[in-house]
């Protein structure tokens, strides 16, 4: 199993400039960092008007920034927002190849659809957002195949062109898709590509299910690319300390308030309507522990949907999703209220006691 990090790029109030600044030249050495240690893969979201939960809305900038300051790590796409105008496929192909070669052939390539309140924001129907999600995804490996390259469609229509440049990696770069529904598992396996678990308060049996879904449906795959990609990657927020009680301490609030908040917000901009990753059931427990941050955590813990403590229980927690068969484990660590000192020194103990654990069992990180 590899040991990845997930950025979100958060922050607390007020983000003035130099604020900002800060946050993003943090990130930066913290990846760096990770690059050192032998991390696998650095991922970052693209979200819109999240405030304080997630300031990365240009991950190809982030991305393009680390390619010339890192050299092992891979960079990932967690995710790039195929339906259209988050992003035309045309300039998906474009920048995806681009930061492949800049990367010397490091990308990974996530896609999805983001949420109904981002959608609405950029005047998506979000009826049809799937629909835009699969038709763009079907045309994309094409643009780094066909020379020339033309395309008519539902929602695209492309005459013919020369899409320039090419991705380093052959035949492409491997293409994921975050799920958060069962459907999304299925769909990820009837189109050949990985699947990245991005869902909140997920129990290890719940897990279980949508990889059982996965893998049950992989063998009846059309890939859209020109291999399949039948890894699976799983999410959860990670912090080490040198005792429990100091991880403790340090996770207690930050992870508390971000699954209570994250839901409270998209369920206010939704108006009612819900946020698909959200289920019944993780809407009533979050409903009966509002404002109780303790009682979260302590949930969110015995579920085994966090990795707080020393470098032994980080170990004994991942140790669960590779029994499993995960093969990617993304890793939350920079979350809102969390100092950088703080950050960076979890990433170091994580990634000198906790990484190589994993990537010597497989011969290797790289």
């Amino acid at each position: 199993m590899k040991i990845d990090l997930l950025y979100e790029v958060e922050t607390d109030r007020p983000f003035d400039r130099a604020h900002q600044r800060e946050l993003f030249g943090e990130v930066l050495q913290e990846v760096e960092l990770a690059d050192r240690l032998g991390y696998y893969t650095a991922w970052f979201v693209e979200h819109h008007f999240l405030v304080e939960f997630a300031h990365s809305s240009a991950p190809e900038v982030i991305l393009g920034a680390l390619s010339q300051r890192t050299e092992r790590i891979r960079l990932g796409h967690g995710v790039v927002l195929l339906p259209y105008p988050f992003n035309h496929p045309i300039r998906v192909a474009e920048r995806i190849a681009t930061l492949d070669i800049l990367s010397g052939g490091r990308v990974e390539f996530g896609t999805g659809r983001s949420s109904l309140y981002e959608q609405m924001g950029f005047g998506i129907a979000p009826e049809e957002s799937r629909a835009m999600w699969q038709e763009a995804l079907s045309i994309i490996p094409r643009m780094w195949r066909d020379e020339p390259f033309s395309y008519e469609g539902r929602f695209f229509s492309i005459p013919e062109r020369h899409i320039i440049p090419k991705p380093i990696q052959q035949p492409h770069p491997p293409i994921w898709l975050a799920c958060t529904s069962p459907e999304s598992w299925r769909l990820a396996a009837l189109n050949g590509i990985g699947a990245l678990g991005f869902s909140f308060v997920m129990e290890m049996d719940e897990l279980t299910t949508h990889l059982q879904t996965y893998r049950e449906h992989l063998p009846q795959a059309r890939p859209v690319g020109e291999v399949i990609n039948d890894q699976v990657g799983a999410f959860t927020m990670v912090f080490c300390a040198p005792t429990d009680k100091e991880a403790e301490e340090r996770a207690l609030e930050a992870f508390g308030w971000y699954i209570l908040s994250t839901y409270k917000l998209f369920l206010a901009h939704t108006k009612g309507a819900g946020w698909q990753v959200l289920r019944e059931k993780e809407k009533a427990f979050l409903e009966a522990l509002e404002g109780r941050t303790r009682e979260v955590f302590d949930y969110l813990r015995a579920h085994n949907s966090i990795v707080v403590g020393t470098p032994d229980r980080c170990i004994e927690g991942l140790k669960r999703y590779e029994a499993l068969g995960i093969d990617r484990m993304l890793c939350m660590m920079q979350v809102r209220g969390i100092p950088f000192k703080e950050v960076r020194r979890s990433i170091e103990l994580f990634g000198r006691e906790v990484v190589p654990v994993f990537h010597q069992a497989e011969g290797g990180g790289s």
